[in-house]
Formats: structure tokens, sequence, C-alpha cells
């Protein structure tokens, strides 16, 4: 019942988030005088609107999103009456449409940051020292997993070489074969310097007291450390992860004044993690795919909606209010982000082609050419129904891998 409350709640959640996406759109062309004739929630047939001045507001029967209708968007909008002609919204200074089409992206970030803020006062933040290197305390693992994919252990994964010899969780590796390691980065790097299915004489601490053990190696396929999208080679495995000492917090709470530098840090981190993530998505398609037709789901692949609200009905089953959050939190960036993309029909497409305007008509102007005028948005259709052709596939592709082979927390 907790899993089912759970995903009813995320998706809930994104739903909300969506609509206010499209309610900054409506907010910010209003408040320029620009008509806005419809605000819906949803697609498909209506179930229920009411009409206040000029606007129609209503909810639509298919929860996928909503939807802000701006009168004159583009030049090419035939439907604009004439007596609308003075506020459309393509005769509007470039600054002003600027800002009414990056409007559903703000909305997302704000309230991104404005729950990373709450979040870091009444639930907390996950520990800064996370993302530094830490001394090489390991958490020992049951199996080492064979192929390169980030997944759990199967029947078919060997047993861990560190656990076979004895070491335990929260041990702290000094040494291996005589070689000091400081970070648990350290110890990687060691580590996959070592023959796989060698020995290896490892020095570690255990409650302050120094000892030795000597482990068989395990062997992997792994990409390199640093170049995690290179080619895959066997290379030898300890059967260890990294975790904090002993006694380290892995969430802090802030009071409200504190909570502020701390949410500025987080929300930087959010940042570079969501452009690295949308520059991955091509190269994960193929591990997507993998995950349909039967092989082990990477967790690192992307997920859709269906798939963020199956991992909320999990945070919320097992209690884990932070990661319901932090997720809800990561997703609307993500929205965010992606929205800014300078491709047609997403904002930022219409964003560019504004822009683009305007240097094609300064550049005109500086060598004594004719206004060029208004971009042709009929001719960019084809690359339009492509993007569109593009996007609806990978999210159908993603939608499929998350109802048959969803990641899950546990």
């Amino acid at each position: 019942m907790l899993y089912l409350i759970g995903v009813v709640a995320f998706a809930l959640g994104i739903l909300i988030s969506v609509s206010l996406h499209e309610a900054g759109h409506m907010v910010t062309a209003k408040a320029f005088g620009m008509k806005v004739t419809k605000y819906f929630v949803g697609f498909g047939p209506t179930l229920w609107s009411f009409k206040r001045g000029e606007t129609e507001y209503g909810v639509k029967g298919i929860p996928l999103g909503g939807f802000c209708k701006i009168v004159g968007m583009t030049p090419q909008d035939d439907d604009v009456d004439p007596a609308d002609e003075p506020r459309a919204m393509w005769r509007f200074p470039l600054w002003k449409r600027t800002v009414v089409m990056s409007a559903g992206s703000v909305t997302h970030f704000l309230l991104a940051i404005v729950t990373l803020w709450l979040a870091a006062i009444f639930m907390g933040l996950p520990n800064p020292a996370l993302d530094k290197p830490q001394a090489a305390y390991v958490k020992v693992t049951n199996c080492v997993v064979v192929d390169a994919q980030n997944r759990d252990c199967t029947a078919t994964d060997p047993a861990g070489p560190a656990k076979q010899a004895g070491l335990q969780d929260d041990d702290k590796i000094t040494a291996i074969n005589g070689v000091p390691v400081a970070t648990y980065t350290d110890l990687v790097n060691e580590v996959r310097k070592l023959q796989p299915g060698s020995q290896a004489t490892i020095n570690y601490q255990r409650g302050g007291a120094d000892q030795q053990v000597n482990v068989r190696l395990g062997s992997v396929q792994r990409p390199p450390v640093d170049d995690p999208s290179g080619a895959v080679t066997s290379v030898a495995a300890l059967g260890v992860a990294g975790t904090l000492p002993p006694g380290i917090p892995t969430m802090i709470k802030y009071n409200p004044v504190t909570a502020v530098p701390a949410t500025a840090d987080f929300t930087g981190n959010l940042a570079v993690n969501t452009v690295q993530s949308l520059q991955r998505l091509p190269q994960k398609v193929p591990a997507l795919w993998d995950a349909i037709t039967g092989q082990p789901r990477d967790a690192d692949t992307p997920i859709s909606v269906v798939g963020a609200s199956r991992l909320g009905g999990e945070a919320v089953q097992h209690g884990l209010w932070e990661v319901f959050v932090l997720l809800f939190i990561s997703l609307n960036f993500f929205i965010g982000v992606f929205n800014l993309l300078p491709l047609l029909p997403l904002d930022g497409g219409h964003i560019a082609i504004s822009w683009f305007e305007r240097l094609r008509s300064w550049v005109a102007a500086r060598l004594g050419r004719p206004d060029p005028g208004r971009v042709d948005y009929f001719k960019l259709m084809p690359v339009t129904y492509v993007v569109i052709l593009i996007g609806g596939a990978f999210t159908l592709l993603t939608i499929t891998a998350d109802i048959i082979n969803p990641i899950t927390l546990f």
C-alpha cells in the first residue's frame, strides 16, 4: 500500500510541477500584455473548464502534462484574430519573449531550489564529504560483478575475494603489496595495476589495530577508471566498495541561514551532473535496449516518469523520504535544463530562433543589407518532426525498460 501511495504521490508531484511550468509561461506572458487564450492541465478531451477574462482554464482527460496557448507564438500562426495582432507574442521585444519562453524552466529551477532549501532544514542534505576523497574505508561485497554493468549480484557472479579473505565492513585499507593507499581512489588504482587472479597482500586497520591478509583477486570486465565510456578490459577486483569513516553522517541538517550556501553548493553540483547526464544520453541507448531484451538493467541508464515514480514508491515503502525528495528535485532540474536545449519544439528552440533572428538582422544592418525578417517556421518543420520522432522513440524506450526491467533501490 505504501508503495502505491509513493508512486501516486511522485507522479502527482511531477504533474503539478509541469503544470507550474506552463503557469510560468502564462503569468509572464500576461504580465507583458500578451494574450493567453488557454491554460489546461493534461491533454485530450476536456473534463472541466471555466473562462475568466480572456483565458479558458481547465483539466483534460490525460494527465501527462499541460499546455498554455499564447497568441502569435510564431509569425506563421494563422489563428490570430486581427484585433489581437498588436498583442501577438512575436511582435514583442526579444527580451520579453525570452523571459516568457524561459519562464517554464525557471519555474522548475525555482521549485527545485526552494524544495532543496526546505529539505536542508527539515530533512538534511547529503554530507559534502561524500564528494571529497576519503580514506580507504570499505564495505565488503558478497560478490564481484564480472560484466561491466552497474547491477546487483546474481547466482553466476563469483564470491567477493575480500569477503572470502575475512575483510569486514569499515576496515580501513592502508596498503596493497606494500604500496600505501591514502584514499579509496588510490585503492582502486593500485588494484587495477595488479594482474587479475593474482594474490595481493592487504594491510588494513580494524578497531585501530594494524592487520594483514592475503587475498586472491578476482577478474572482472571494466572500462578505464578515468574514462567510463572507454573500451572494457579484464582487470583485477578486490570485491569492496568505498564508504565513509564510521560515525560520519550521510545527511546533515542546516538552519534557515546556513541552508542558503548549502543549497547553492548542492545546486551547483546538480547542474554539473545534469549536463553530464545529458551528454551521456546517446551512449546509454544500447544499454536500455539490452535491458528490454533480457540483460541486467544498468542503474546509470535514463529513466522515464514511470521509472521515477516507481523509485518514489520504493522510497516511501522503505521510509526513505530523503530519496523521494532528492529524486523529485533532480527530475525537476533535469526537466528545466532539457527544455532549454536549442531544439524545436522545446522552449529552448524558440529562444534560439528568436536570438538567431536578432543576430541575423544585426549582421544585415552592419552590411547595409535589408532586414531578412522573421524565420519561416514552416521550413523548420521537417527538423522539428525528426526531433519529435527521436524524442518519442526515446521516451517509449525508457518507459518500456521501466516497465519490463525497472531500476530498483534494493
